[in-house]
């Protein structure tokens, strides 16, 4: 008999049991992989992402992907093409690729956002970039070696970071 993990990849669904997928940790924040390029095609790839208080990427470009945010929990202070939003949960953004943009969590628990980029190629990064972990107190600080962990893995995903704002 087969189990459920082979009948959904023969048909198709995919079903990532909450706490589950590959998850990785960057610079404050802790992305789990719901489904990826090689699962859909190359249509999109989307992720859980749970930011730290104070945490959140640095200003930064996609050249390939566009991207949109769906925050589940918390406070975030985007920018976004030269505008401020502060968003809170429920809100939905959507990033063209090619706008500068940047967010950091404002609120004092951690963020949870979905995150989904068209077309995928995206996860390739994080995969690259971040360290694997199992748990979100796994999020590590900002150190030389990430700093360059994520400034070789960058241009090979389209992604340029820029200095902040």
């Amino acid at each position: 008999m087969m189990t459920n993990q082979n009948q959904a990849s023969q048909n198709g669904v995919k079903h990532v049991p909450a706490g589950t997928g590959p998850a990785y940790c960057g610079p404050g924040d802790r992305i789990t992989f719901l489904i990826t390029g090689a699962e859909t095609g190359g249509a999109f790839f989307l992720a859980e992402t749970q930011v730290a208080p104070g945490g959140g990427p640095p200003p930064h470009v996609h050249s390939r992907e566009d991207e949109s945010f769906y925050l589940q929990q918390g406070i975030l202070a985007l920018k976004v093409g030269g505008k401020e939003l502060s968003t809170s949960a429920g809100d939905f953004i959507h990033i063209p690729r090619g706008t500068v943009h940047s967010f950091r969590n404002v609120s004092g628990e951690i963020a949870k956002l979905l995150v989904l980029a068209t077309p995928a190629g995206l996860e390739g990064f994080f995969a690259e970039a971040f360290y694997p972990t199992a748990d979100v107190a796994d999020i590590p600080q900002v150190s030389e070696a990430l700093i360059g962990r994520l400034m070789k893995a960058a241009p090979k995903y389209g992604l340029q970071l820029l200095p902040p704002a």
